[in-house]
């Protein structure tokens, strides 16, 4: 039997707490005056991982030591549970990093546990200049329920997000099919009318992967698919806070529409994360440019190719937000996306003990990761 007593504030209340972590899981929580600066929080769930501190997941060839790898540095910043995220590629490409991903599962407990299922980004987004952002256009292509029946059968079954363009004709049965399946259809990097955008949610669609991002520069005033997708109260939203993919007011109108039960943080990191400035070849965008300032982007051009910041930063920005707390930007990062993962992401007995203390000045850009728990336990 391993116990474990962890003490912090309550970012939701204010109030310091003492969770008794045991044999994995949370059996007691205690108010507590004595945890000094300390704030305590479920583990921060990141639907959209693509990759990070050299650790890349759309390379053309992964190896499970890779995977692992990349969980064990993003429970090091705060992340106990992700999705791997695969973009538009060839579908052998895809068929070969969920082997590889179900693999490094096998191999590791600790992998096992922080990567539930795997988000594949595509390869059903617009094949226009804008929309679809950095994906490569070679390998767009329609949706294919049995493409995807081959991912399921590649990965036993783990690809639990698929991320496309509804604009598609033969969008609208996939979604269905897909949700009858369990899987979570997310709506992105689209061109869709807004009646297709409604007709999507109609048929399960159930997310909008970082609204605001991969859509053409210039859309009309009204209507457009951002209001669609703003209004639609069967979708709630993934946002990437950064400071680069959505100006702070932009950032703040949309999460106020959506509102705190329908709005998500994701970090879209990619491998160059924490990599120095400089000019990168990646799978992601070819020749990539990582700024001082920590934009990841095709150079000379407005595309951005991911994120450079881990999902503690985006916590941050939207806890300075006006009108916006830092127990809300937390529940953006742990409850509510913990809802697409089998509830995970939340502060109760009975809840799997992942765990992070941090400290957090609301004058810094981020927050600092003082502790991580899985399960109870400091990987």
């Amino acid at each position: 039997m391993h116990r474990q007593s962890i003490r912090g504030r309550d970012p939701a209340s204010g109030q310091g707490i003492e969770v008794l972590a045991e044999d994995g899981v949370i059996r007691s929580i205690q108010h507590t005056s004595s945890c000094g600066d300390l704030w305590l929080s479920p583990g921060f769930i990141d639907l959209q991982v693509n990759g990070y501190d050299g650790c890349d997941l759309n390379a053309e060839s992964i190896t499970p030591e890779v995977v692992i790898a990349l969980a064990q540095k993003l429970i090091a910043v705060g992340v106990t549970t992700f999705l791997p995220t695969l973009i538009t590629a060839a579908e052998d490409r895809i068929l070969a990093a969920l082997r590889t991903i179900t693999e490094a599962r096998r191999s590791s407990a600790l992998t096992e546990h922080a990567i539930p299922c795997v988000h594949i980004e595509g390869p059903a987004i617009s094949p226009v200049d804008g929309p679809r952002g950095a994906h490569p256009r070679n390998h767009v292509r329609a949706p294919d329920i049995r493409e995807f029946e081959r991912w399921q059968a590649a990965s036993g079954g783990l690809v639990g997000m698929v991320t496309l363009s509804p604009h598609w004709e033969s969008a609208l049965p996939y979604i269905a099919e897909l949700t009858r399946k369990g899987c979570v259809v997310a709506i992105g990097h689209t061109d869709a009318a807004p009646e297709r955008i409604h007709a999507a949610a109609e048929a399960g669609a159930q997310l909008s992967t970082h609204l605001g991002n991969g859509v053409a520069n210039h859309l009309p005033r009204h209507p457009n698919l951002l209001w669609a997708q703003l209004a639609d109260d069967r979708l709630t939203a993934t946002f990437i806070a950064d400071g680069h993919h959505l100006q702070a007011d932009t950032l703040q109108t949309m999460l106020r529409a959506k509102g705190l039960e329908r709005s998500i943080l994701v970090s879209d990191t990619v491998a160059l994360a924490g990599m120095p400035p400089g000019l990168y070849q990646t799978p992601v965008g070819g020749t990539v440019e990582v700024t001082a300032d920590g934009r990841v982007g095709i150079p000379g051009t407005p595309t951005l190719a991911g994120a450079a910041r881990p999902l503690r930063t985006g916590i941050a920005n939207v806890a300075r937000l006006p009108g916006f707390s830092l127990g809300e930007a937390i529940s953006m990062a742990t409850e509510s996306p913990g809802r697409f993962v089998g509830g995970r992401g939340t502060l109760r007995v009975g809840a799997d003990a992942d765990l992070v203390q941090f400290r957090w000045d609301p004058a810094d850009q981020d927050l600092q990761i003082a502790g991580v728990f899985v399960r109870g336990v400091a990987p």
